[in-house]
């Protein structure tokens, strides 16, 4: 398959680039399936129909993962590939198997490449999407009546670190202008980075503005094509995980940063190859731009507003932290917030809320109703009291 030039052939209302995305997920899915027992097969069908694609795949993954693990590190299967795994040995599978593969394998581990040991090592957030991909492979063969108990209670906990407000990291308001100020401009970057910022400066401050007016995540703006925004109607359409398709108001600035790219920068789609006629932002190879791409502008834009090396810079990721805590100090609300940046659950939504836990004080501050002589008189007081305690 990996051999041959993909003709898609879409009667869908989704974009095509959408489509090739999916199908080359899909196609990563099967080959999992393929290296993977017999006896799963209902299990596969389970995940098609009830999971987006990319959790599917991660499911997949990770249970070709464990399954290489039971006939590698184990005894509990003469299997000499997963594949060959029987569901009679898998019945035998007992709750504290899991817990040794969860809490003493999977937090280090090597692998052997050439002349190289390779060490790998997973943090509790990667431990507990470990353990939810076999949880639900277990339960499953239990409901679908294949394995004779369901282990899953007995699987030890995997605590989570509670995220601090705090240590979230975004740019200050203040920091936002500096950066749109950065790509108009070019002030700061290296000769280096001039050269390149001439021929993108205008695709970079759409992109930069994408991302800070709407919390785009990294994909959902990748993915964008030129059909994707209706001007006329004042929006366009991103495709959400999962699948979703979204509709999302455009106001002035985006609109105007986005034709500007379009009309004076970006190549006409007469000299594009058809894959990327209707792609919106493009590379200088006149591709897709890529996440490596998108991630390096955005550090390089980033580290400047900030006065730190390129390397300390922010990801998209921290833009969209950045949409959130603005929206939210200049007074929408955390389930205005919650729609927008289209967060599972609204305790997300709420620790970007948490940066405002010194409203109040800002807001007394800002209406002392005495005047400078009865507060001085106030601080000599409590001097006074202070020296007789």
């Amino acid at each position: 398959m990996e051999n041959k030039n993909i003709k898609i052939n879409n009667k869908s209302d989704k974009p095509d680039n959408i489509v090739l995305r999916d199908h080359k997920i899909i196609e990563k899915c099967i080959s999992y399936e393929n290296k993977l027992p017999a006896f799963m097969k209902d299990y596969f069908i389970y995940l098609k129909g009830s999971v987006a694609v990319s959790t599917r795949s991660a499911y997949l993954e990770d249970i070709h993962f464990f399954c290489n693990y039971i006939v590698d590190e184990t005894t509990l299967s003469k299997a000499q590939t997963p594949k060959d795994i029987t569901l009679e040995e898998f019945n035998k599978i007992k709750a504290r198997d899991i817990n040794l593969y969860l809490g003493d394998f999977c937090p280090r581990y090597y692998k052997e490449k050439e002349n190289n040991t390779l060490i790998y090592e997973n943090n509790n957030r990667a431990l507990a999407r470990k353990k939810s991909s076999i949880s639900t492979l277990f339960k499953f063969l239990y409901r679908n009546e294949q394995l004779d108990k369901n282990i899953t209670d007995g699987f030890n906990p995997i605590k989570l670190p509670k995220p601090q407000p705090d240590a979230i990291k975004r740019l200050d308001i203040d920091e936002v202008a500096i950066m749109l100020d950065v790509v108009e401009t070019g002030q700061g970057l290296t000769e280096k980075e001039l050269v390149y910022w001439k021929k993108t400066k205008l695709r970079d401050k759409a992109i930069l503005a994408l991302f800070v007016t709407y919390g785009l995540r990294l994909n959902e703006l990748r993915e964008l094509n030129i059909s994707s925004f209706n001007f006329s109607r004042g929006e366009f359409k991103i495709y959400r995980k999962r699948g979703k398709e979204v509709l999302m108001p455009i106001n002035k600035t985006c609109e105007y940063v986005v034709k500007d790219y379009i009309h004076h920068e970006r190549p006409s789609s007469d000299l594009l190859e058809d894959e990327v006629k209707d792609a919106l932002f493009l590379s200088l190879q006149k591709k897709r731009i890529t996440p490596k791409s998108i991630r390096e502008l955005v550090k390089k834009y980033t580290s400047i507003c900030m006065n730190t090396s390129r390397t300390n810079g922010y990801s998209p990721h921290k833009l969209r932290a950045t949409a959130a805590t603005s929206l939210i100090q200049s007074g929408f609300s955390i389930y205005d917030v919650k729609t927008l940046l289209d967060h599972d659950n609204v305790t997300t939504t709420q620790l970007y809320a948490a940066h405002k836990k010194n409203i109040k004080r800002d807001i007394v501050n800002n209406f002392e109703w005495i005047d400078e002589k009865i507060n001085d008189e106030i601080i000599d007081e409590n001097s006074y009291n202070d020296s007789n305690e």
